[in-house]
């Protein structure tokens, strides 16, 4: 059977890539069964549901590379990860890229927001020099052992410095060696439209439901702008937020579920999730006689 495609195949075949956002085990489990090109390990979803803290720089490598470790053994679509600032200097940036690498992460998202930083739709970011930036770009590229591995490098300096200078940023880190170059929290159809036109380089969207800087563009908006890659980070976690909600919004109300018509797994559904079917069929065959 050969071997599944990498995103850097993907890409360089001009396929478009949609990935949903993932933050543990079942959200992972759930999108890798459904056909996607990419999974996207949001770290705004690592933040919340593994330390329950705010996105705001308070997750370390450690927490993140072990997060990443779990998600890519425990499904095979290939994963893009969110890896914030590279967590520190050049050396960290090294660490950072060879530690996710690895643990079988095919994409490395790492931004240029100075320590601490900050979920990219949030007020108060401020960015590294862009010469800092560029070494941090210049590390990573030359730290990967696998040139299938992709350095993606995002600028959150649309908000405070303006989008002339996130073009120039973003112009500047496909030259220093980028494979995919990220604007986050644009905010405007026509700002998507300017970044396609004026950045040569693969490019990167994030599509936040309900309440982000950007506006919702369709797949073919994008494609048509010039993107390569569109993530949901938020939308997982966001639902199953509002779905736990009403279910406890409703047991608390009635004493039971009983009518309640909330959309849910069976136990046989999630049992399967969670792998026992597997389990059952090792205990048949080991069982003793």
């Amino acid at each position: 059977m050969p071997a599944a495609p990498t995103l850097k195949q993907m890409l360089d075949a001009r396929e478009f890539i949609l990935a949903p956002g993932v933050f543990e085990m079942l959200s992972a489990r759930i999108a890798d069964e459904m056909g996607f090109k990419a999974l996207y390990m949001t770290g705004y979803g690592i933040s919340v549901s593994h330390l329950g803290l705010a996105d705001a720089g308070l997750t370390t490598y450690t927490d993140m590379v072990g997060r990443a470790r779990v998600i890519a053994q425990g499904t095979r679509t290939p994963l893009i990860a969110d890896a914030d600032t590279g967590y520190g200097g050049l050396l960290n940036v090294r660490h950072t890229v060879r530690g996710y690498e690895d643990a079988g992460v095919q994409g490395i998202q790492m931004e240029d927001q100075e320590m601490p930083k900050k979920c990219g739709h949030t007020p108060g970011k401020r960015v590294i020099a862009l010469a800092d930036m560029l070494r941090k770009i210049d590390v990573a590229v030359n730290a990967r052992r696998s040139d299938s591995t992709l350095i993606i490098a995002r600028t959150d300096c649309r908000a405070a410095q303006g989008l002339d200078e996130a073009i120039k940023r973003g112009s500047a880190f496909a030259e220093a060696g980028a494979d995919v170059v990220f604007i986050e929290a644009l905010e405007s159809e026509d700002e998507f439209r300017r970044i396609g036109e004026e950045i040569d380089a693969r490019l990167f969207a994030n599509m936040v439901p309900a309440g982000g800087k950007s506006p919702m563009l369709s797949c073919e908006t994008l494609k048509r702008y010039g993107f390569d890659i569109a993530i949901y980070p938020g939308a997982l976690f966001a639902a199953a937020c509002a779905s736990m909600k009403a279910v406890c919004t409703y047991l608390r109300e009635h004493g039971s579920l009983i009518g309640a018509e909330i959309p849910m797994f069976d136990i046989n559904e999630t049992h399967r999730l969670a792998g026992f079917p597997e389990i059952w069929a090792f205990e048949k065959k080991y069982a003793e006689v």
